[in-house]
């Protein structure tokens, strides 16, 4: 092929107009990656089989916001796994009107299995005369009014300088603070790293391995609807020109929060579980709101969390419009500000994931809840009874065999077939040669004649082609 383009452009020089060059076909590489079906990247044909969203199960509430530096304003949670040990940070207020003042504190909690919370005393800040508090972070106004931290894992980062995090306003920029121990706090500089913003809910960075810069997304206007942009940076003190997020043909809608972030296993993909605000969209009566106790300037709007995702650059995929954790029952669940997810998605136990959401906005039962969903299970490949087949575009991968993470029901079953890139099947690797599955498992490798080595087709173009049938398969990779 490169000497037949050679030729061609060629004949192009010497007969002075353009030769067409056939395009060569894409071949993705996929390397030992997990790939997750979140959106249309790996697929090339469906037959009747659909991407189907997964909605976390309710697990209960985790913690009530009922000190009194907290309240029924605290909001823009987050959550980081470090290790065993799980760091909650998030706003305390409990004074409306506040944004951007004094009144605000960053407040701090732990967990050992991201189910059962405590707040330690840290000592940091006198309320009332006492040290004995949750208080992270206070008299840092407007920082504290979104105070957003991350690990870093850039290779290239010092100890000192291990946990980031960013906060501000519009009118402030968003100022950095670093930590070594994620407990103890200062601030980085008095210049922000990023002005051109609106910045009012919670900004996130953080490092991006697969891009191999920071990357930042915070709140801007787009049309006068709330929405998202990204800036970049190599070295998080200089940042390039904010890009605005774009959505396809998708319909514009409030994201109050985008809560972008790296999935924890597969991170060159970004999982945005976000805070869909519909404003003026009223659903308690006054009676209503009195009767629950909601400060009266919110109940006169609605929210829930939807799922976007990316794959760096400046598009989000909404491969789903619907909900993904819709609002429980009870008019508490009905208010302004109410069911906005926490930034970050943790693994809680071997086969589960959690994401947690901030209820009852506005009221004395402010409070925190954890929802949980099985592993790599935000969507799949779904199938019917009537069963379906799916086909993907070529990819290269390494490793020596294939592992999936699927579920069938007892009549169901997936099958797999290794193809080149032209849809010619590879000897030993057809569908017939591929062992039946049938089951429920996260880390089930496939089989063809009793075998599971792929090795041959290391480096080689390939396209998986899968027969499904009453199944949902929801991740691969090649181990």
């Amino acid at each position: 092929m490169k000497y037949i383009r050679l030729l061609l452009l060629t004949c192009t020089a010497l007969l002075g107009f353009p030769v067409v060059i056939p395009a060569q076909k894409q071949i993705l590489q996929l390397g030992d990656r997990r790939e997750i079906f979140i959106d249309s990247y790996l697929i090339q044909d469906l037959k009747n089989v659909t991407l189907k969203l997964h909605n976390p199960e309710y697990k209960g509430k985790v913690m009530d916001f009922d000190l009194p530096w907290e309240g029924q304003f605290s909001l823009y949670t987050t959550i980081l796994r470090d290790g065993s040990l799980y760091r909650m940070y998030y706003r305390g207020r409990s004074a409306i009107n506040a944004d951007n003042s004094m009144a605000e504190v960053t407040c701090y909690a732990e967990s050992f299995d991201g189910i059962h919370w405590r707040k330690p005393n840290l000592g940091f800040y006198k309320i009332d005369g006492s040290s004995e508090n949750n208080i992270l972070l206070a008299e840092a106004a407007p920082v504290t009014h979104n105070f957003c931290p991350f690990i870093d894992d850039n290779p290239n980062r010092t100890l000192r300088h291990r946990y980031k995090a960013i906060g501000g306003s519009g009118k402030s920029g968003l100022i950095v603070y670093v930590s070594e121990d994620g407990l103890h706090w200062e601030k980085l500089r008095d210049e922000p790293i990023i002005t051109k913003g609106a910045f009012d809910s919670q900004n996130l960075a953080f490092w991006s391995a697969s891009e191999g810069v920071y990357v930042c997304y915070f709140r801007t206007s787009n049309k006068g609807i709330r929405s998202v942009s990204r800036a970049t940076s190599k070295d998080f003190l200089t940042w390039t020109e904010p890009v605005a997020m774009e959505f396809g043909d998708t319909p514009l809608e409030h994201l109050y929060t985008q809560q972008t972030s790296p999935y924890f296993r597969a991170p060159h993909i970004y999982i945005a579980t976000a805070a869909r605000f519909m404003p003026k969209r009223q659903v308690l009566t006054d009676e209503q709101a009195k009767l629950i106790g909601v400060n009266p300037s919110y109940f006169g709007d609605c929210s829930d969390a939807v799922l976007l995702s990316t794959r760096g650059g400046s598009h989000y995929d909404r491969t789903f419009m619907e909900s993904f954790i819709r609002p429980r029952s009870g008019l508490e669940n009905w208010v302004s500000r109410t069911n906005y997810p926490a930034l970050n998605v943790v693994q809680t136990g071997p086969e589960e994931m959690s994401v947690y959401v901030n209820e009852h906005y506005a009221q004395p039962t402010a409070q925190l809840a954890r929802y949980a969903f099985r592993i790599d299970g935000f969507s799949s490949l779904n199938a019917g009874y009537a069963g379906g087949e799916v086909v993907t575009k070529p990819f290269t991968f390494s490793g020596k065999e294939m592992e999936i993470n699927f579920n069938t029901s007892a009549a169901g079953e997936i099958r797999f077939e290794l193809q080149d890139d032209k849809g010619k099947p590879y000897p030993g690797f057809t569908a017939e040669d591929c062992q039946v599955l049938i089951g429920n498992q996260t880390d089930r490798i496939v089989e063809w004649k009793g075998k599971t080595d792929v090795s041959a087709l290391a480096g080689k173009p390939v396209r998986l082609r899968i027969l499904m049938k009453d199944a949902d398969l929801y991740a691969f990779k090649f181990n």
